[in-house]
């Protein structure tokens, strides 16, 4: 796998084959939870409910190490509501091809709160 076709599965709207894309125990570092989530299941709705929150969603920009296999960091745009968001999504990849470690970092701080807001409400 690569970030590629992460980013290829994420813009198509393909949730299942994103997540397909996650290892068995991959962590989840969000921007809004101070505790990481744990786990393909775990991260799942995490994705399904960003997909819904997140508004006019596109990838900008993509970077990766140089033999592409440690890992890539795509950046993107969106809105959450009235406010406009730039964040990044940081992959990095397990032996098995996997990401295994995922992290998304967003600005500004008003965007970030109201995204914390609009996933409480979904994942309760």
């Amino acid at each position: 796998m690569s970030a590629e076709e992460f980013r290829a599965a994420i813009e198509s709207g393909d949730h299942e084959a994103a997540v397909r894309m996650l290892a068995d125990g991959v962590t989840f570092h969000s921007p809004i939870v101070h505790r990481a989530y744990e786990g393909r299941e775990a991260v799942a709705p995490v994705l399904a409910g960003v997909a819904t929150v997140f508004e006019d969603f596109r990838y900008t920009g993509e970077y990766t190490s140089a033999d592409g296999a440690a890992g890539s960091i795509l950046t993107f745009s969106c809105r959450v509501g009235e406010r406009e968001l730039e964040g990044v999504d940081i992959l990095r990849f397990g032996p098995d091809g996997l990401i295994s470690d995922f992290t998304v970092m967003v600005r500004p701080y008003s965007a970030a709160t109201e995204l914390r807001q609009r996933m409480a409400a979904l994942l309760g």
